[in-house]
């Protein structure tokens, strides 16, 4: 038996009925593993009272939010989140069982926005999910199902993305615009190929933070890397055409050390002196606490011209994430410099990465 879900309807004698009081939307919401409690708390903010469902301990959960779709994507486009990194909306909900499949395929047909157009399907699955192939299998027998939309399956820049999620005793679906979900890859989960001599996956972070946030790294000229070794993300810079000053006592790995473009100062970042205003970017990964890097970074902040850009990553060492965020957004404030974005990223680890500009 199908389940009834709880959207609203309308009478037959034009009447609104008893669900109709308030306007609910739902949504399958993805956090980094063991950041979900936060990025609930985050919904609740913007939005009072959110009924959740974990799906995947600390990671997965089923919320209904107490707004229509048009106003989740407004209010999360002004307050974008830190730690909600993606979300699907729920139009369509049945039991996991194959019969669902066939029920999903049935109505995904009837989508009138989805005929001829350009659509990415992005399938996930849970731990224990009643579909026991790959998501990848699901993606083809959907897409097999879906011919007669006449629609183009792609990747890349898609009008509508198909979402499903398969889980345990339940299969989800629903369609939105690719900037309604957050991020515009499955799940949220960004995925750079590794290559051939690459130095650390440190490196990916700045990768995604490129996209995730714009920044046009290959415009600046000059950059500081505080506490750059073993050269992940000066390894980065360079490939970019910078002229990378590279700050940690450690060594620096020995494919860069004879960089043209590269000047290693094998010292701790409170013994550097600059000229002001030398550099157009500043990035710093140290895994330090987050008051230290704070001040380190503040104290180097002379250097870094206006209009420079500051990337960094913000350790989250204690149990009040949001509170430490917020402490640490502050003192960089109190130092003429403007956060865009704090995000923690799919590369992230137990840190946020903070992306701000100096004014």
């Amino acid at each position: 038996m199908n389940e009834i879900t709880e959207e609203a309807f309308v009478q037959e004698d034009g009447m609104p009925g008893p669900a109709e009081a308030s306007v609910q939307s739902r949504y399958i919401c993805t956090a980094n593993h063991g950041f979900a409690p936060y990025a609930q708390e985050e919904l609740r903010r913007l939005f009072g009272s959110v009924k959740s469902t974990l799906l995947a301990p600390g990671e997965i959960f089923l919320a209904t939010l107490e707004a229509e779709s048009g106003e989740v994507s407004q209010r999360l486009a002004e307050q974008p989140p830190v730690f909600l990194r993606h979300i699907q909306p729920v139009q369509f909900q049945d039991v996991g069982e194959p019969g669902a499949l066939e029920r999903l395929a049935t109505y995904l047909s009837r989508r009138k926005e989805l005929e001829g157009a350009r659509a990415a399907l992005h399938v996930r699955k849970g731990a224990g999910s009643f579909w026991t192939e790959s998501p990848g299998e699901l993606r083809e027998w959907l897409q097999d199902q879906l011919e007669g939309l006449g629609a183009e399956f792609t990747v890349q820049e898609p009008a509508w993305v198909i979402s499903v999620y398969a889980d345990r005793d339940a299969l989800y679906a629903g369609i939105s615009r690719p900037e309604d979900n957050l991020s515009d890859w499955n799940g949220g989960m960004i995925r750079f190929r590794k290559e051939d001599g690459q130095i650390s996956r440190a490196k990916f972070k700045l990768m995604e933070a490129e996209k995730e946030f714009a920044i046009p790294f290959a415009g600046f000229r000059n950059a500081l890397d505080i506490g750059a070794s073993p050269g992940g993300w000066t390894s980065f810079l360079l490939e970019r055409g910078l002229s990378v000053t590279a700050v940690d006592p450690a060594l620096m790995h020995e494919t860069l050390r004879n960089h043209p473009r590269l000047k290693i100062l094998r010292k701790n970042a409170g013994e550097v002196k600059f000229r002001d205003n030398e550099f157009d970017l500043l990035v710093c990964d140290m895994s330090w606490s987050p008051k230290l890097m704070a001040k380190l970074v503040n104290g180097l902040l002379y250097s870094l011209a206006p209009g420079g850009t500051a990337v960094v990553t913000v350790k989250l060492m204690h149990k009040k994430p949001m509170a430490v965020i917020k402490e640490i957004i502050a003192l960089f404030e109190d130092n003429r410099m403007q956060v865009q974005r704090a995000k923690q990223l799919f590369h992230n680890r137990d840190e946020i990465t903070l992306y701000m500009i100096k004014y």
